[in-house]
């Protein structure tokens, strides 16, 4: 009897805590999906900066074609988007937010391998038109699906910090920023953050980060960047960036809100014809490109000239902000962090004359990490993107101080939050979103 207790009692420990545990899966189904997104977000960043250097050669060849290029493509991404994967649309940041509510139900289309896959096709095409657009957002929207379907691979129940932990090692790899993807997790995920999963979710941010660093090597972002600013410049001009650089974050995502949701009649009749709506916003894109030379793709080159304290024009900002937008509502896959990071340091360069015995760069940082916080208001993430980036972490007093008083400056002319607000125009169906597309005309993307 004791001996046949005995067993019972070994055979149920295994079960427990064994190699085939519940337990055991789940940490191989975190572990091995950030593996395979260190991977993919690689992959992905090589495939974008092939489309941006081809679209270089393009414009370079014939400084017109994008006139007609652009507006083209635009028309047929957004076209392919609505037909073949309508959760495909904009960054992806949204649709986990909303894939969080109901994990399993968002694998059907959410997070789903058909959109992914063509999100990561649609994004690299963006950029091979000229899209203002980035990679780091489509990479948090494949990231979560790796882990959804590592999840189902292990045969764990599938949970919300799955796609937490997911979304959060897509914003590591993308910039080679360990502590940003934790921050982003806890900051804009985190409303479904399960708090005993945190040792597994910050796991899977360090080793999909390391995955993708052991390949490319170590390289910060935007460079180097050393200089510090005495406090009696930091108290003037931290204030000053982050009321500005806020401002100016908080009306680009209130645009942005309002271009999906805005039942203005003029706006609301150009939504229900989307491909001439796309091809519209396409034209802007193009027309502001071919006249500055410097707005295409991600404003990469422009942002670190003025990092490094080059000169670049002072109509960069608004030029940037406008193709930017105009890129983000027209309904194609791509996203905004790393072109918003280019016109908040065309914000910061707008500023530096104001201070000018300031190390220049300090100034242009100061406007990236305010701008940045106006549109996605979450000021803890965007210091630590920034200072990851440009290993500038001997700014991190000033940086935190333009990013709260941005964070509070677009409080008051935004007060719902960008990706939030576009989360709930996602469902965890393809019915639901069906609905409200319909309702809502063309998408906007974050």
């Amino acid at each position: 009897m004791d001996h046949h207790r005995n067993a019972r009692r070994m055979r149920a420990i295994v079960r427990r805590h064994g190699p085939t545990a519940p337990m055991w899966r789940r940490r191989i189904a975190f572990l091995g999906g950030a593996i395979v997104i260190g991977l993919v977000a690689l992959a992905f960043a090589i495939a974008a900066d092939w489309a941006a250097g081809q679209f270089a050669s393009i414009t370079a060849r014939a400084w017109w074609l994008p006139v007609l290029l652009t507006p083209a493509g635009f028309a047929l991404f957004a076209w392919a988007t609505r037909r073949f994967a309508p959760d495909a649309i904009g960054s992806g940041i949204p649709q986990v937010m909303a894939a969080t509510r109901n994990p399993e139900a968002a694998m059907a289309s959410l997070t789903a391998a058909r959109t992914v896959l063509l999100k990561l096709a649609l994004t690299v095409g963006a950029v091979l038109v000229g899209a203002s657009t980035g990679r780091e957002g489509p990479t948090v929207q494949v990231a979560a699906s790796i882990m959804g379907y590592a999840h189902r691979f292990a045969r764990v129940r599938l949970r919300a910090s799955a796609y937490i932990a997911g979304g959060a090692a897509g914003v590591a790899a993308a910039f080679n920023t360990p502590l940003a993807g934790v921050a982003f997790a806890i900051e804009e995920l985190a409303a479904a953050y399960e708090q005993r999963m945190a040792v597994l979710v910050m796991a899977a941010v360090l080793i999909a980060g390391m995955t993708s660093l052991g390949i490319a090597g170590d390289y910060v972002y935007f460079g180097a960047m050393r200089s510090t600013l005495p406090l009696a410049q930091a108290i003037l001009a931290a204030p000053v960036a982050g009321v500005v650089g806020g401002l100016a974050g908080a009306l680009f995502a209130r645009a942005m809100l309002a271009a999906g949701g805005s039942g203005w009649r003029p706006l609301v009749a150009m939504r229900r014809h989307t491909l001439a709506y796309a091809a519209g916003c396409g034209l802007v894109v193009a027309l502001i490109g071919v006249a500055s030379g410097l707005t295409w793709g991600t404003g990469y080159d422009a942002a670190r000239t003025a990092i490094t304290g080059g000169a670049i024009p002072w109509w960069y900002a608004p030029a940037k902000f406008v193709a930017t937008l105009a890129t983000a509502v027209a309904g194609i896959p791509g996203g905004i962090f790393a072109p918003s990071l280019s016109v908040g340091a065309g914000v910061g360069d707008l500023i530096r004359p104001l201070f000018p015995t300031a190390p220049g760069g300090t100034i242009v940082l100061l406007g990236m990490v305010a701008y940045f916080t106006g549109v996605v208001r979450a000021p803890l993430t965007a210091v630590i993107i920034i200072a990851e980036t440009t290993a500038s972490r001997g700014l991190m007093l000033p940086l935190l101080a333009a990013a709260l008083i941005a964070d509070f400056t677009a409080q008051r002319v935004s007060r719902e939050r960008l990706y939030h607000g576009l989360s709930q125009r996602f469902g965890t169906t393809q019915v639901q979103h069906e609905s409200d597309d319909r309702g809502n005309g063309s998408g906007v993307r974050a």
